[in-house]
């Protein structure tokens, strides 16, 4: 497979960019309140102060819209790498509603369980294309790993 020229990979990655830290933006105005919420809950004393969850998940963002970027900048992108993208892109997003909006604790753990697997798939698909690809979704796995952890401890705490 050949790589498409300059001009053409940049805007994608653009647009990859727009729409995942976007999703992520409108998801946290839409969740706004969710530092109240987590403040006010029991949580485990390994949990992080809640001003590292947007920079987190800033930075992870970026990481798997370039990981997709490196991915999908062949002649011939795999769909099915896109859709897995965008499937748990969905998943990822959903998480805030359930757990600050519905404050539905058990369910977010699961729910990041399944966020989980379809990373690690994503991972897989993506080491495929390109180590770099691949190794730009580990960060998003540990700390997918971590909110399951975290999310599991909170659940127990506020029955």
């Amino acid at each position: 497979m050949t790589e498409l020229p300059l001009r053409k990979r940049w805007p994608t990655l653009a647009l990859i960019l727009v729409l995942t830290l976007g999703g992520g933006a409108l998801v946290g105005f839409l969740t706004r309140d969710s530092m109240a919420v987590y403040e006010g809950i029991a949580r485990p004393g390994f949990a992080p102060p809640g001003w590292v969850f947007p920079v987190a998940w800033t930075i992870l963002y970026a990481a798997m819209s370039v990981s997709l970027w490196l991915a999908i900048r062949k002649d011939a992108p795999s769909r099915a790498t896109i859709v897995l993208y965008a499937v748990q892109l969905i998943v990822n997003l959903a998480w805030p509603f359930i757990f600050f909006t519905m404050q539905a604790f058990g369910l977010a753990f699961w729910w990041l369980l399944l966020l989980l697997a379809l990373v690690l798939c994503l991972m897989v698909r993506t080491f495929r294309t390109g180590p770099v690809a691949g190794w730009l979704l580990v960060p998003y796995a540990a700390w997918t790993a971590f909110a399951a952890v975290l999310s599991f401890a909170v659940a127990r705490l506020n029955p």
